[in-house]
C-alpha cells in the first residue's frame, strides 16, 4: 500500500460484503469525488436522497453492478458525518484535508490511494452525477479495454458527460497539476487520442449542483 502524505489519510470502512467483481485482462478501478463543500446546493450532495438511498450510496451500488472491483471514495467537507450516516460498503475511504484547494486535490488523493502495479485505468466519477447507469460504466470500461485510449468519455446525443476513464499513462501528469489547473488541462492535451463513446444514458449529463437541478433530477425519476 502506498504511503500517504500529510494532507490525506485513509479511513477503513466496515459494512456489507465486497462488491461482485468480474475477471479482466487488467485492472480498472473507480473513484468517486465527494469532498467539496456543496455550497451552491446548501447541503452535502453525498447525502442527498435519491432512488430510496443517497447520491453516494447509489453511485457505489451502480459501480458494483458494473463489476468494478476496487472503488475509492474521496471525502473532505463533513467527512466524518458522511461516514457515520452512510453505508459505504467495501469502498476505500480517502480523506482529503486539502479539499478547499479544489477538485484537483481530491483527484490526486484518490489516484495516490488507488495506485498499484496492476492498475491500468481509473473511472473518475463525480458525486453530483448519481443517475449514470451500470450499463454505461460497462460500456466505458469495455471501450478502454479494446482501445487502450488514454481518455474515454461518454456522450449522449453528441454532448460529453461523466464519468471519464483515465489511463495509467496520465497519472503522472494529473499528479503534477497545480491546484488551479483542472483535469481537463490533461484531457485536452490528449484530445486526438481520446475515445468518445455514445451511450443511451442522459444521466451522464445530469450535473446536480443546486436545488433547481436536484428538483429536475427527482421529477425525472418519480
Amino acid at each position: 500500500m502506498n504511503d500517504e502524505s500529510n494532507s490525506t489519510e485513509r479511513a477503513g470502512n466496515a459494512g456489507s460484503a465486497p462488491m461482485v467483481v468480474h475477471s479482466a485482462p487488467f485492472r480498472v478501478a473507480a473513484m468517486v469525488l465527494a469532498a467539496g463543500e456543496s455550497s451552491r446546493m446548501g447541503a452535502d450532495k453525498a447525502s442527498l436522497g435519491y432512488c430510496c438511498s443517497t447520491f453516494l450510496e447509489t453511485i457505489l451500488k451502480t459501480l458494483g453492478a458494473a463489476g468494478l472491483e476496487r472503488v475509492a471514495v474521496v471525502l473532505g467537507h463533513h467527512a466524518e458525518e458522511i461516514q457515520r450516516a452512510l453505508s459505504l460498503g467495501a469502498a476505500e475511504v480517502v480523506i482529503n484535508h486539502d479539499y478547499c484547494r479544489g477538485q484537483t486535490s481530491s483527484l490526486q488523493a484518490g489516484l495516490k490511494a488507488l495506485k498499484s502495479p496492476e492498475l491500468e485505468a481509473v473511472v473518475v466519477c463525480l458525486v453530483d452525477h448519481p443517475a449514470v447507469r451500470a450499463q454505461t460504466l460497462r460500456r466505458l470500461v469495455d471501450s478502454f479495454r479494446q482501445s487502450r485510449a488514454p481518455v474515454v468519455i461518454p456522450t449522449y446525443q453528441g454532448r460529453r458527460g461523466h464519468p471519464v476513464v483515465m489511463a495509467r499513462e496520465l497519472f503522472e501528469e494529473l499528479d503534477s497539476l497545480g491546484p488551479d489547473a483542472g483535469a481537463n488541462t490533461v484531457v485536452r492535451k490528449h484530445q486526438a487520442a481520446t475515445q468518445l463513446v455514445e451511450v443511451n444514458d442522459p444521466g451522464i449529463l445530469l450535473d446536480v449542483d443546486d436545488p433547481e437541478s436536484y428538483r429536475h433530477l427527482l421529477s425525472g425519476r418519480q
